[in-house]
């Protein structure tokens, strides 16, 4: 059986990306619990979002770390 990945990145959602890490660095994403700011992948510098225990690293998308609210 074929394994599929977690998260999916079309092309351009890559050149979106690229451009993002072109303009400010390295990035991450992070994607909360949904409380107050809902449940999108939220796009960081890397190292100016502090993930906490309730996180998970996920894997990457297009070379940046993904975490995700342990909840979900």
């Amino acid at each position: 059986m074929e394994r599929v990945p977690r998260v999916l990145v079309t092309e351009e959602a890559k050149k979106v990306i690229d451009r993002l890490r072109e303009a400010h660095g390295e990035l991450m994403f992070h994607q909360s619990g949904g409380c107050c700011d809902g449940s999108s992948p939220m796009c960081f510098r890397k190292g100016e979002f502090r993930t906490g225990l309730s996180d998970v690293r996920l894997g990457e998308i297009h070379g940046c770390d993904f975490y995700m609210s342990r909840s979900q």
